[in-house]
């Protein structure tokens, strides 16, 4: 593969999330440190080429420091198609959240606990202790540095999230933290889906098609070996989940200070589990999290490429609200991702 191969596509750009009115939404992500940037609009005829949706569409994009991935789209749709997941459980098809790098968990715990004592509709774990890497180690507690992570999920009504603090270990490149913003929070770092695929034949279109960096592969998390996965994904006793992660091809299997943000987690549950489907509230014209979007270089290329892999459904290049050239298509496991046109040169 040639560097220029290498670089055509970067982590995933944005985060985008339905919702009613943009005010609340804007006063929200600015306490994680988002701010306003593009606005823009469509025809509801046009939303429907490029989105599917008929409806009339207003976009804002909020932008998080210098950060050049893990951004916020706001949609506001005039005639929404679906409710959002709200606070249902993260164990379902169709599942989509956003996570993002905190250097104050307990602070957001502290907010977590106002709302739920004022009676706002708000789901959310403890933020439990994790090992990340290097499990083997040996720890001396109070002798040597706690390696690891906190992490706890967030779900409310529009937004779902994992917001995770670290200690005993930095990484350059994973995520920016803005600390003037309220929350002490980086841009979103990586996202997530929910699959069921024992043969793993829809995890091959992010790396041969999309070209996209397999970095963690059949990584398993079981009721027993994980409280924190328990929690966040409802385990049930003997239940499990297996890790697939793909990051901008600039990223590194083997280097972990080269690891970059924008990553995919695909979680993939066994399919003798029985879960339930729920792709229609989280795509476009939903409200909440409902769309993914990646900026690359060659989009017509991509095109071509994707309508002859086997996708279900590509749309064709027009332009999107922010008069940027743009196509859709739906993945093999069944999620509706947009692809944007990079004007950007990427640097390794």
């Amino acid at each position: 593969m040639t560097q220029e191969q290498q670089t055509a596509i970067e982590g995933i750009y944005e985060v985008c999330i339905g919702i009613p009115e943009p005010i609340s939404a804007i006063q929200y992500w600015e306490q994680f440190g988002y701010r306003i940037g593009e606005m823009g609009e469509l025809t509801a005829h046009v939303a429907n080429q490029l989105y599917g949706v008929n409806s009339s569409l207003r976009s804002i994009r909020l932008y998080h420091q210098n950060a050049d991935h893990g951004l916020i789209r706001l949609m506001v749709w005039q005639n929404p198609t679906h409710e959002s997941l709200g606070t249902a459980s993260m164990k379902i098809k169709g599942n989509r959240w956003a996570t993002s790098l905190t250097a104050d968990v307990l602070n957001i715990l502290n907010h977590i606990e106002d709302a739920k004592a004022a009676g706002l509709p708000i789901r959310y774990t403890h933020p439990y202790w994790e090992v990340i890497y290097n499990k083997e180690r040996k720890s001396r507690p109070f002798i040597e540095p706690a390696v690891g992570v906190r992490e706890m999920l967030l779900l409310q009504p529009l937004v779902r999230q994992v917001l995770f603090q670290r200690f005993g270990y930095t990484l350059p490149h994973y995520g920016q933290v803005n600390h003037n913003a309220a929350l002490k929070t980086s841009q979103f770092t990586h996202m997530g889906i929910i699959v069921q695929d024992d043969s793993k034949e829809t995890l091959k279109f992010y790396e041969d098609v999309l070209g996209l960096l397999r970095v963690r592969d059949d990584v398993e998390t079981s009721y027993e070996s994980s409280p924190a996965g328990r929690a966040i994904f409802d385990l049930n006793p003997g239940e499990k989940f297996i890790v697939t992660t793909f990051d901008d091809p600039r990223s590194s299997k083997s280097d972990l200070m080269a690891a970059r943000s924008g990553r995919l987690y695909i979680i993939r549950f066994p399919e003798s589990i029985n879960l339930e489907s729920r792709f229609e509230a989280a795509q476009p014209g939903s409200l909440g999290m409902s769309l993914y979007t990646y900026r690359v270089k060659g989009i017509q290329e991509y095109c071509d490429r994707i309508k002859a892999s086997t996708v279900q459904k590509v749309t064709n290049i027009i332009s999107n609200e922010f008069g940027e050239t743009s196509f859709s298509f739906v993945a093999p496991d069944g999620y509706f991702w947009t692809l944007l046109e990079s004007n950007s040169i990427l640097v390794g």
